[in-house]
């Protein structure tokens, strides 16, 4: 004769079981703070919103992702939006158009107990969703042999063919699109808290994956703070590079105008255009600025006062990076110089530490004024020891200085090159380690990098007759060898960069 349960210890049994399972996935947690998850869409035609809701506190989630189960690609781990259930907002980018996804969630719990979500799928839109096309895009690799390095690449394009091209965007190492951003940007950069930053001419503006606004910083509001403070001069737009530094602040790098008499060769009243820096806080309020009017000489413009919006381009600076002991360095263009300014981490004088390049301050080994850069792009810091620092550097070339005084254009044909330079800033010495001439002229924007496994990559903007544009990424030996090429059709690619990926603290492999 079988025993029959007993209610109560039916009820003990089920309870017993449910927990027993609840812990296989939850660790030290109980039924009652599983995990609820689901997948929907955002604004974003490639981005999706996954949303986690949990109810034991301390809790952060990530998403694996992929075209099948095998997932290979994930996102960094994201934290509670808010107080209330717990959700955990994940946006999932970097997925290719017109695409079904398989993605799933994982959560970890501060104690140490973890839940992984089942799997679930999501169909990418198309680009044209939201009005805009992508240009042509062709990936070749000369040295199929040799690996690219890791990541994913980073465009930000200008002077697009037709109105409606996508011109800031992300591709995979195949050239597929898989982010983009639905406007102008000049130029866009990733955030160490996984958004972007992108300047709009009178906005900076810091968006998420999906293109939500998070903070907006415009010209109207430093002005008044400007005002404020004491300053006589308004800026009229933010333009080519900032710097995201590491207290959260942001540097823009803004044009004033001012007007001169009879500058030599330019008689009458002459508008000229200067830049300026703003050291913005994160209360949107000015605490430091500088205008190179205060430190340069009117006089020096090797490469012309050349016209622009009403007035005279002078200094023309273009990039912009933060030094290991709390200075700026700033990529004068029209100066062909790359200078140190006292920052001081918002406390410094503003002057002119050095001047690198051709009649700066430092001596070149060789000699040869053909090895300097001129009309540069986008210096980096490779790294920095002591008084020793390595920098990449594109190197335009417009105007490059001949032995002989004379400079390149009719006779002697001008050309560009992504170089590395080592500086010792207590001797004052320069030296080019290394450079490579990919034989084409780019007269203006590029960009060069040191990537991760020694390569470097370098954009030529405008080296064509047509708005076309190719990135590289070449091995650093004598000769280099390019393994990486992608051209670009349709407009001009300013700037072009290897990231790790989308997120923070994450790199894809493929």
């Amino acid at each position: 004769m079988k025993k029959r349960l007993t209610p109560s210890l039916y009820l003990y049994l089920c309870v017993t079981t449910l927990l027993a399972l609840a812990s296989i996935n939850c660790g030290s947690g109980s039924m009652g703070s599983l995990p609820a998850a689901a997948v929907a869409a955002t604004q974003h035609p490639l981005v999706a919103e996954y949303d986690v809701t949990v109810l034991r506190p301390g809790g952060t989630a990530w998403v694996e992702f992929g075209t099948d189960t095998n997932y290979g690609r994930q996102t960094s781990p994201s934290a509670p939006t808010t107080n209330v259930r717990q959700t955990i907002r994940v946006l999932v980018a970097g997925m290719k158009a017109n695409t079904t996804y398989h993605m799933r969630a994982h959560v970890d719990f501060g104690d140490g107990g973890g839940w992984m979500d089942q799997d679930r799928t999501f169909q990418t839109g198309a680009l044209t969703t939201t009005g805009l096309v992508p240009p042509q895009i062709v990936v070749t690799r000369p040295t199929p042999d040799l690996k690219p390095s890791a990541g994913v690449e980073l465009v930000d394009c200008l002077v697009p063919t037709t109105p409606n091209l996508i011109q800031s965007f992300v591709t995979d190492l195949d050239g597929n699109i898989i982010w983009y951003f639905p406007g102008t940007t000049f130029p866009i950069k990733p955030l160490p808290n996984g958004h972007f930053l992108v300047n709009e001419s009178f906005d900076l503006r810091e968006i998420d994956l999906a293109g939500n606004s998070i903070r907006v910083v415009n010209m109207v509001q430093v002005n008044q703070s400007l005002k404020a403070a004491g300053q006589s001069y308004s800026i009229i737009g933010f333009h080519h590079d900032f710097l995201v530094l590491p207290n959260g602040h942001w540097i823009g790098l803004a044009n004033i105008f001012k007007k001169f008499t009879d500058l030599p060769g330019h008689p009458g009243v002459t508008n000229v255009l200067g830049d300026v820096l703003v050291d913005i806080d994160e209360a949107g309020q000015v605490v430091w600025a500088w205008s190179g009017f205060d430190h340069f000489d009117i006089n020096r413009h090797p490469l012309g006062l050349a016209p622009f919006n009403g007035g005279a381009d002078w200094t023309h600076a273009n990039a912009l990076d933060y030094t290991a002991d709390g200075n700026l360095l700033l990529s004068m263009r029209n100066q062909s110089w790359i200078v140190k300014i006292d920052y001081e981490n918002g406390a410094g004088s503003g002057d002119i530490l050095w001047r690198l390049g051709y009649q700066g301050d430092f001596t070149l080994a060789g000699g040869d004024p053909r090895d300097w850069f001129y009309a540069q792009h986008n210096p980096n810091i490779i790294s920095s020891t002591g008084s020793q620092t390595t920098l990449s550097i594109w190197d335009n070339g417009n105007l490059r200085v001949q032995p002989d005084g004379n400079t390149c254009g009719s006779a002697v044909p001008c050309y560009s090159r992504p170089t590395v330079f080592q500086i010792d800033e207590d001797a004052k010495t320069a030296e080019l380690l290394w450079q490579d001439f990919p034989g084409l002229f780019s007269f203006w924007g590029g960009s060069v990098e040191s990537l991760n496994n020694g390569n470097v990559e370098f954009d030529l903007t405008a080296a064509f007759t047509t708005p076309t544009s190719r990135v590289l990424e070449v091995t650093q030996t004598e000769p280099p060898q390019t393994l990486w090429q992608l051209d670009l059709t349709g407009e001009y690619a300013y700037r072009a960069y290897r990231i790790p990926s989308l997120y923070p603290g994450v790199t894809w492999e493929k």
